[in-house]
């Protein structure tokens, strides 16, 4: 039954006014279906449509449900159509900005597989809960068999990683939108660091191989931070697009619970906070992070989250998607996509 706004039916206008409070009149979401107007509300809150003689008609609130089964609907529509778009046109500029989008608006959400992880099954569960739950790129270890894998179950934008400048060749041919230098976690458990002139190195090297794709690269948390701030400028001059930070592996909270998960993500929050005031280029704070401080690390500066081992140390698909889901949440990605206001004047 529609909601008739009129004299007599005041508090439904007032109703509808909480909600736009509620909800908010942000006009720059980028939400297909979450555009409410502040010139909308002000129609709604003007007195002379309430105590007007001739009704105004305005469609019922869907349940939050209904909302969020329809938004994550057109959510993925439209995913499949950017990602349609950048792979037939070919354009570097069109997968740059398919890469790069959620990154601009800072509110990039990458679910990492891991770099050594070549189980395609369990890469296929990461991927598919990545897409299900509400993040908005993957990342996943540099082979092409796993990138055209990657590239048909999901619409998000593929990353690969690796510390094979050479390797990044067949994994973009196979489909790969961007490349990443970086997540060193797997090699520091036998020892083996990477000092700031190999990263620079291999930041050179991978640079020659592939000028346009877009390149993400981890400044290695091994380093001091004032060490981390000056790669992470020097790597921008060399083409970076994007500068990753870490710090997980190296931190062992003292604490349990909240505290502890504080504690773990204090070094890769620190040098995202102190990199992304030197940098230009977008941040993705990366390594120890999880519900409770991916959006401490947007707070900190950083334009994007990496998640890994809160959501690829999961046995099954189903604690994937929920894990997922409530870093997504946590992020406010779900509420772009799912809090439509429907309301709409006839």
């Amino acid at each position: 039954m529609a909601v008739l706004l009129s004299r007599s039916n005041a508090p439904a206008a007032a109703a509808a006014l909480s909600c736009i409070a509620t909800y908010g009149t942000n006009t720059h979401s980028s939400s297909p279906c979450f555009r409410p107007s502040v010139k909308l509300a002000s129609f709604i809150s003007s007195s002379s449509l309430i105590n007007n003689k001739n009704n105004v008609i305005f469609k019922p609130f869907p349940s939050s449900e209904q909302h969020r089964r329809t938004c994550s609907r057109r959510f993925r529509r439209d995913l499949h159509v950017q990602a349609s778009a950048a792979a037939s046109s070919g354009s570097t500029e069109d997968v740059r900005d398919f890469v790069l989008t959620h990154f601009s608006r800072a509110c990039a959400f990458k679910v990492i597989s891991g770099l050594q992880n070549f189980n395609a099954n369990n890469v296929a569960d990461i991927v598919l809960a990545a897409y299900k739950g509400g993040a908005t790129h993957v990342d996943i270890a540099c082979d092409p068999e796993l990138v055209r894998m990657a590239v048909h179950l999901t619409p998000l934008p593929v990353c690969v990683s690796s510390v094979e400048p050479e390797s990044f060749l067949a994994a973009v041919e196979a489909g790969a939108h961007m490349i990443e230098i970086g997540n060193y976690d797997s090699f520091y458990k036998s020892g083996r660091l990477f000092s700031a002139s190999e990263i620079l190195e291999l930041t050179k090297k991978t640079r020659r191989y592939l000028p346009n794709i877009v390149l993400s690269v981890t400044v290695p948390h091994t380093l001091s931070l004032d060490e981390q701030v000056k790669l992470a400028e020097v790597l921008e001059a060399e083409g970076a697009d994007i500068i990753q930070t870490e710090g997980g592996s190296g931190s062992t909270p003292l604490m349990p619970g909240v505290h502890g998960l504080i504690e773990k993500a204090t070094p890769t929050l620190a040098a995202a906070y102190l990199i992304s005031k030197a940098v230009k280029v977008p941040v993705m704070c990366a390594s120890g992070l999880s519900v409770v401080t991916a959006s401490m690390a947007i707070a900190a500066g950083a334009s994007g989250v990496g998640v890994g081992s809160a959501v690829n140390k999961l046995n099954d698909q189903i604690a994937m998607v929920a894990a997922v889901r409530s870093i997504a949440d946590a992020l406010g990605l779900l509420s772009r996509s799912s809090r439509s206001l429907s309301l709409i004047a006839l």
